[in-house]
């Protein structure tokens, strides 16, 4: 692996690399849905301090991990073209010195939501670095097809931390929000896979659009968005929300269900391509947003 010296990186480049180890635009996804969480389950806007100190608690959180995944995964990062330009890669930080950072800010998640939030959003957040770290990045990831499957559960831990947030519990609906992020992250990932299958080959790291065929990774995309679709339905008299998630709901997962029809049509008769796959991915991003933002506003436009 070549790296440049450490020392050739000003201190505003050095900062601009820790803040890059934290992958800030997973981060973003993940408050995107955490926010509209504690909404639901207030049933209305809970007070300042707790969601500040929620949001701060999760985004040091999900840093650390995503920063010990760098770590971790600094070899392949520098075979893969999508991400030669992480820090470690070009030599910003040392791992040690990135581990360290990674290590203290996980440390500082829990200290900020075990004494602003409350033990349970604690832990919760740290089951999900766990998970994260130890069964996806060092066991799943270069094993398994179905790394991204079983290890995109980490990213649904957000949904639990934001209504344990609120009420210091888990209950059903929760779990069911946790399950749509869950099925949501394969079609998802594996959209993005598809466009960057020759660098996830050449690292040897098992995606499915790897191991298998396109046809078969888009297949199974299509039944993803399916079930997804269903479930995020379902959710709807479950949590007592109203017309208006009903009405997003549908519209929002027949979308993401057409696109993932046409793309595993095209990829039957060998049309598909990249660039049709990443408009999925694009998506599928405004999809889990608009989900959860249209869930927030369903319980507040109700007042209940």
């Amino acid at each position: 692996m070549t790296t440049l010296a450490t020392n050739t990186f000003s201190a505003t480049e050095k900062l601009k690399g820790y803040v890059a180890l934290t992958k800030p635009r997973i981060i973003e996804l993940l408050l995107v849905t955490t926010l509209p969480t504690m909404v639901v389950a207030d049933k209305g806007i809970p007070g300042v301090n707790l969601i500040i100190f929620t949001l701060i608690g999760g985004t040091l959180a999900a840093g650390g991990a995503n920063a010990i995944n760098m770590v971790v995964d600094r070899d392949i990062d520098a075979i893969m073209k999508r991400t030669q330009g992480r820090p470690l890669v070009r030599g910003v930080m040392s791992p040690r010195a990135a581990l360290t950072f990674a290590l203290g800010i996980e440390l500082l998640a829990f200290v900020v939501l075990a004494l602003f939030v409350n033990q349970l959003s604690a832990w919760l957040a740290m089951a999900a670095t766990a998970f994260y770290v130890f069964v996806y990045t060092l066991w799943l990831k270069r094993r398994s097809k179905q790394n991204i499957v079983i290890g995109g559960a980490a990213g649904a831990v957000p949904v639990l931390i934001g209504w344990s947030a609120v009420q210091n519990n888990v209950t059903l609906t929760p779990i069911l929000l946790f399950l749509v992020i869950f099925i949501w992250t394969p079609p998802h990932f594996w959209a993005l896979a598809v466009r960057y299958r020759d660098d996830y080959e050449a690292a040897h790291v098992p995606m499915m659009p790897v191991v298998t065929s396109l046809r078969r990774t888009t297949l199974e995309i299509l039944v993803y968005s399916v079930i997804m679709w269903v479930v995020t339905i379902a959710i709807g008299p479950i949590a007592n929300l109203g017309w208006i998630y009903a009405i997003s709901a549908t519209l929002l997962g027949a979308a993401f269900t057409v696109m993932a029809w046409r793309l595993y049509q095209h990829a039957r008769v060998g049309t598909a391509d990249a660039a049709e796959a990443m408009k999925l991915f694009h998506y599928s991003i405004s999809y889990l947003t608009g989900l959860f933002v249209l869930m927030a506003v369903d319980v507040l436009v109700r007042g209940h």
